[in-house]
């Protein structure tokens, strides 16, 4: 029975490339894997196949023969002992490893100490730290690398000594069914190497618990959710391995007169009913100090004035906000005989028609009013 194509085997074109071939691979010898299919001689016999074929044209040299004399060009080197009876001369697991390592912890490598965790740490601020920026000294604790011994964990004067069971590998070959794979030691735990004699501080860990000084400089701008990254002040790897990083994470805390809004700050001032009317000047507050804000006469409630750049220069840009004032025209209470006489005397002159031109806003609800009920009577 004639060969089928490897391409066609593959499900790949002519001009694959290398990760294309072994996508391909992966997905028919994932599908046919005798693990997933116990005595099935087809699925057995596909899996065999396409390990073939991936052989070949995963082979440079193998693979131009392929294209220029087909089967015959490689029969002599792939395929001859690739029958029931084996898989030729390839080592299948080194194959096995590469295509299947992600997912049965395969390859080669010396197993590593596993580093350290990253640490978070929430940093409340005032706005005017928020927004002059300042230097905080923070205390964390962490796991921290051992003095004594380095963060080696072995006892000070010696050192770690080769696993005996994966010869300093960190990895152990496993026979499972007709193929064999790679797995972490399970001696050594993928390190590679044993404590002996481990360090009485730390007793092997290389890390020990204390707490740390650090200081940090916050940028001036921050707001609420930004985050800062400060490189290997995390915990401590094992044994020797590197630190993970700390992460402050910024937390504004509410202004007793100041709400931030981007890069504006907002806030509401009140003004007497005299000013708000004949005009005026009032002192506002800032960041930075005082400022003077004039008031047109017949100023009404919610007027918003707008004091360019006196608000929040965030990090990522270069020119500052601005600082949005908005009034809020204040009633008085409390009012002395006196007083009351001479608002009955004004409301005298701001009532009846020749009042519309003081106050239109009332004037005008007033009528939308009476012809809201004509209508309805109507």
């Amino acid at each position: 029975m004639a060969k089928q194509d490897y391409y066609e085997l593959l499900g790949v074109s002519k001009d694959a490339d290398d990760a294309e071939l072994k996508k391909a691979y992966r997905r028919l010898a994932m599908k046919h894997h005798p693990d997933r299919n116990p005595g099935d001689s087809v699925s057995e016999e596909k899996f065999k196949d396409a390990k073939e074929a991936y052989e070949v044209l995963g082979d440079p040299k193998k693979r131009a023969a392929y294209d220029r004399f087909g089967h015959d060009g490689v029969s002599n080197s792939a395929s001859g002992g690739a029958g029931a009876g084996g898989f030729g001369g390839a080592d299948f697991s080194d194959i096995f490893g590469d295509v299947f390592g992600d997912i049965f912890g395969g390859g080669g490598g010396r197993g590593q100490a596993r580093g350290g965790s990253d640490l978070q740490y929430n940093l409340e601020l005032t706005l005017e730290e928020s927004v002059s920026g300042i230097e905080k000294s923070l205390k964390i604790p962490t796991q921290v690398g051992c003095k004594p011994c380095e963060g080696s964990g072995a006892k000070p004067g010696t050192s770690k000594k080769r696993c005996e069971t994966c010869a300093g590998i960190g990895q152990v070959r496993a026979q499972q069914g007709f193929f064999s794979v790679q797995q972490t030691c399970p001696t050594c735990r993928g390190a590679g190497s044993m404590i002996t004699d481990p360090c009485s501080n730390c007793r092997g860990a290389g890390r020990v618990q204390e707490e740390k000084t650090l200081s940090v400089k916050i940028p001036p701008g921050v707001d609420t959710g930004d985050r800062i990254r400060l490189s290997g002040e995390g915990e401590a790897g094992q044994q020797g391995a590197p630190s993970g990083d700390l992460y402050v994470m910024v937390e504004v805390a509410k202004h007793s007169i100041f709400e931030r809004d981007d890069d504006n700050l907002l806030c509401s001032m009140p003004i007497d009913i005299i000013t708000a009317s004949l005009g005026g000047e009032i002192e506002v507050p800032t960041l930075t100090g005082k400022v003077n804000l004039k008031i047109p006469a017949g100023t009404q409630t919610d007027k918003i004035f707008r004091l360019r750049n006196m608000g929040v220069k965030p990090v990522r840009k270069s020119s500052a906000g601005d600082l949005l004032c908005r009034v809020q025209v204040e009633v008085p209470i409390n009012l002395t005989s006196e007083q009351k006489e001479l608002f009955e005397q004004l409301k005298a002159t701001l009532t009846g028609k020749k009042g519309s031109k003081h106050t239109p806003k009332s004037h005008g609800w007033l009528d939308g009013v009476k012809n809201f009920f004509n209508l309805r009577d109507d």
